[in-house]
């Protein structure tokens, strides 16, 4: 890496960075460099979080750190890739490189799953797994799952035993959370509490099955890590490859994931977690706020620095008073108070309506009325706690002919004929994936569910399962058909074998079936055709079949309608969705408890104090205006026929009469004006009340 100057002539880049991200940034190096104790930044909503640990990865290679020897873990492969770029930057303008230098490549960024498959195959043969395992996507285990429930006897149960998805998220939250069986099963699914022994014995043949077929779930790329560096010499060699590890989005971690990095770096030397409790809004997934309360104390070197980023840089002081005191209520936290010298704006809303028919043609009219004020409906979106939430509006969006897009609907890998091609290279990739090759062997015409059952248990017999493909005997039906299968998986399966040409071999040999399958192939191939595109920017085929299971792609092509014409679009979003966005206008739907905090949420202080913290990361999306909508009356929806049934909610536990002050509170639809200037109501029409005595005498 060259400069095109003399060192004398750098720019500094850290001329941009207020002082408390200077002092996150420059812990450990320089004047600073007899502190090497861990680091936690405390990075408030909209406070430079990105900013502050690029800047901190760039200044750590300024100083000599070999980005070889650093792991960045992000929350997802896109953030590592944005974090790489902005790194790049940094170095590019401090340096003052060429445009066209190179910059330096962070090789060990990624996603705690994405570079614990990583590891787990380079370690392979240390820790007793094949090389060559393929990674289940969550319907894949699902489907593992249920033909294991099936297997064993599970599915005929007299009693109603839990499906397929339920099992795999019971032991998906045992193994994330370190929590026994029995007290998942309390504390989540009581009503599978009376299955616990059943469930033991499901869960045993589940892993037993994955071994067999030498599969890993998404799971097990953290299980098997932490069981890695539960050895210490395996332990001390994994964290001795490293220097610095940078961990961001901590308050989103797990147990598993909090052990992990532990267990590297014992001391706590080189460790920097970038996160913001007030944020910690995934525990349905397994992570815990406690990692990130309780980290500053876990290591053996001492105490970690704690550095606070409160100086917000999106929102108006405002729309922060009242975000602060929603989140000071809180039990336990790190404090922090946000400000920002942004230009003052107009106080949050608090907005009382009738029913949510009233919620849904207020926020339609508010929309029209900011986009009129120069807001683009792109820079306004609304949020709700439960994506059922929004139907009432989406109904009000469509009659006023407003744009909107919701985040949410068919996931990529989710889609059958993207499952049936990657399918196809999985079983190339790993002969003895027994669900890969039952998908793919019933692609097969005249081969049905006897036939590949028959193949799959041949294969799991053989030395040799890849040999079983080409001696196989299908039935005369498909013995022209299955001939062109074995000429395609004996190409796959050389170890030779071109990539990303044996993508496009693949598929070759799919479209055919797909065209034979579904009534609308021609949209569908656009999805296969996008695969080869994203396979072209990968290594290998293990490379793509890992990083595909792991970092998807979020829509397909068969659930488009009608091409979207308009120029502009409103956001519809859940809350979840929405961490780590922002816009100019926010409107936040059911602000009552029973929505916020769910119903469903209200059995334990730790799960309420999630749903506080949920209100929080939804109000802090905002940059100028903040609408929070008070619903007085929901109608009671009923499986058949209709009805007026209701209940009424009260505003939201979280913010209380003193929080309320903070808030401009107005009603809708304003309150009729009486007095000098009103309209006498008019005369009545029927004269019920007498009409009703009369009919008694």
């Amino acid at each position: 890496m060259q400069s095109v100057h003399s060192p004398a002539a750098t720019i500094d880049p850290l001329a941009e960075l207020n002082p408390q991200q200077l002092e996150a940034v420059r812990h450990g190096t320089g004047d600073d460099a007899h502190d090497q104790r861990a680091l936690l930044v405390i990075a408030g909503a909209g406070s430079g979080k990105t900013s502050t640990l690029a800047h901190r990865v760039a200044n750590l290679v300024r100083h000599g750190a070999d980005p070889q020897r650093m792991m960045l873990l992000t929350f997802s492969r896109r953030a590592a890739q944005e974090m790489e770029r902005r790194v790049g930057s940094v170095l590019q303008r401090s340096l003052r490189l060429a445009p066209s230098a190179a910059l330096p490549a962070l090789p060990w960024s990624g996603t705690f799953h994405g570079i614990g498959a990583r590891l787990l195959r380079e370690y392979a043969l240390r820790i007793g797994l094949q090389e060559n395992f393929t990674i289940h996507d969550r319907g894949d285990a699902e489907d593992l799952m249920g033909l294991v429930r099936h297997d064993i006897g599970l599915a005929e149960t007299k009693n109603r035993f839990p499906l397929k998805g339920t099992c795999l998220s019971i032991y998906s939250r045992v193994l994330n959370t370190c929590e026994p069986l029995d007290r998942v099963l309390q504390d989540m699914y009581p009503w599978c509490s009376q299955w616990e022994s059943e469930l033991k014995r499901l869960f045993g043949a589940y892993v037993e099955a994955k071994q067999q077929q030498n599969v890993l779930d998404y799971d097990d790329l953290l299980l098997f890590w932490d069981e890695m560096m539960a050895e210490p010499a395996l332990a001390a060699e994994v964290g001795a490859r490293f220097d610095h590890v940078l961990v961001d989005e901590y308050q989103d971690t797990n147990r598993l994931q909090s052990r992990i990095l532990l267990a590297m770096k014992p001391t706590g030397q080189g460790v920097t977690v970038v996160g913001d409790d007030a944020q910690s809004i995934y525990s349905f997934r397994g992570a815990t706020v406690r990692n990130i309360l309780d980290f500053p104390r876990q290591f053996a070197a001492g105490e970690a620095r704690v550095v606070t980023l409160q100086r917000n840089y999106r929102s108006t002081q405002a729309i922060l008073d009242a975000s602060n005191a929603v989140i000071a209520a809180a039990r336990e936290r790190h404090a922090k108070q946000l400000w920002t010298d942004k230009a003052a704006g107009p106080r949050a809303q608090l907005l009382l309506v009738p029913d949510e028919a009233s919620q849904a043609r207020w926020v339609a009219d508010q929309v029209l009325r900011q986009r009129e004020a120069g807001c683009r409906l792109k820079s306004q979106a609304v949020l709700f706690r439960t994506s059922s939430h929004s139907a009432a509006l989406e109904l009000e969006l469509a009659r006023r002919n407003i744009p909107f897009v919701k985040f949410g609907g068919l996931k990529f890998l989710e889609a059958a004929h993207v499952k049936d091609l990657l399918a196809v290279l999985r079983f190339a990739q790993n002969p003895r994936g027994r669900l890969a090759g039952f998908r793919v062997a019933q692609l097969v015409p005249g081969i049905g569910q006897a036939t590949a059952t028959r193949l799959l248990d041949a294969m799991a017999e053989a030395a040799e399962p890849a040999d079983v493909v080409q001696r196989f005997e299908p039935p005369p039906a498909a013995r022209e058909a299955w001939q062109d299968f074995a000429a395609l998986y004996a190409r796959l399966r050389r170890p030779a074998s071109d990539w990303p040409m044996e993508l496009e071999l693949a598929r070759d040999w799919y479209l055919p079936h797909l065209e034979r399958v579904h009534d609308d192939a021609h949209v569908r191939k656009l999805d296969l055709d996008q695969l080869v595109r994203l396979g072209a920017g990968y290594a290998s085929r293990e490379r793509f079949l890992t990083e595909l299971t792991l970092d998807p792609p979020q829509a397909t092509s068969d659930e488009a309608g009608v091409p979207l014409l308009d120029e502009d679009y409103l956001i519809l979003s859940t809350i979840h969705s929405a961490k780590g966005q922002e816009w100019r206008c926010v409107h936040v739907l059911n602000v009552v408890d029973g929505c916020i905090p769910s119903d469903m949420a209200t059995g334990t202080t730790e799960a309420l104090e999630e749903e506080r913290r949920l209100l929080y990361v939804a109000m802090t999306r905002a940059r100028e205006h903040l609408h929070l909508v008070v619903p007085h009356r929901f109608y009671v929806t009923q499986q058949a026929g209709g009805g007026d049934r209701h209940v009424y909610a009260a505003r939201s536990r979280f913010i209380t009469d003193a929080m309320a002050q903070r808030f401009d509170q107005v009603t809708w639809p304003p309150a009729q004006p009486q007095g000098a200037g009103a309209a006498e109501p008019a005369a009545p029409v029927l004269q019920v009340r007498a009409r009703s005595r009369a009919a008694w005498r």
